[in-house]
């Protein structure tokens, strides 16, 4: 686990639970594009253990002050995502998000409620990333994207501000 995490974020390899939607795009500022677009080749070969590992190291890029905010947040990682009732029929989700963000929060919140969960789905990030590099990369936006989601942050304002 990543020092600079709060306790309660572990990295769960093989966890389970669908729901949202998720799209890609570049860590703001790198100008990469649409890596799918980019890269027409076969899918980066990298086994279950190295994906959790460059999603530890996708964690350190989190700054401080964000991990230390998060409240009661799990991050899992899944192979794939299973598109659910009401999904498109190929729906591609790269991460997901699932819980009542901070800015929904009552008093009646802490009675007992789960943590929310992150889940990193690592066959579709594969499919566009052509070295380990840019896995974390997408990781980290993936990673971003789902707890601006844990703030209340949504889809719209993350487009604006380049995470979409």
């Amino acid at each position: 686990m990543p020092a600079n995490l709060p306790p309660g974020l572990p990295i769960v390899p093989d966890g389970d639970g669908p729901g949202g939607q998720r799209t890609s795009s570049p860590l703001p500022g790198t100008g990469t594009g649409s890596r799918a677009a980019q890269f027409n080749t076969a899918p980066f070969n990298m086994s279950p253990e190295d994906f959790e590992a460059a999603v530890g190291d996708a964690l350190l890029l989190i700054p401080d002050k964000a991990a230390r905010a998060m409240d009661n947040v799990a991050i899992f990682i899944e192979d794939d995502y299973t598109p659910q009732p009401g999904d498109a029929p190929g729906t591609v989700l790269l991460g997901l998000y699932e819980g009542v963000p901070l800015t929904e929060r009552d008093s009646w919140w802490d009675a007992g409620s789960l943590p929310d969960r992150i889940t990193i789905f690592r066959q579709p990030i594969l499919d566009i990333c052509s070295s380990r590099q840019e896995v974390i990369d997408e990781v980290a936006i993936t990673v971003i994207h789902e707890i601006a989601h844990h703030f209340g942050i949504g889809d719209d304002r993350l487009h604006e501000l380049g995470w979409g």
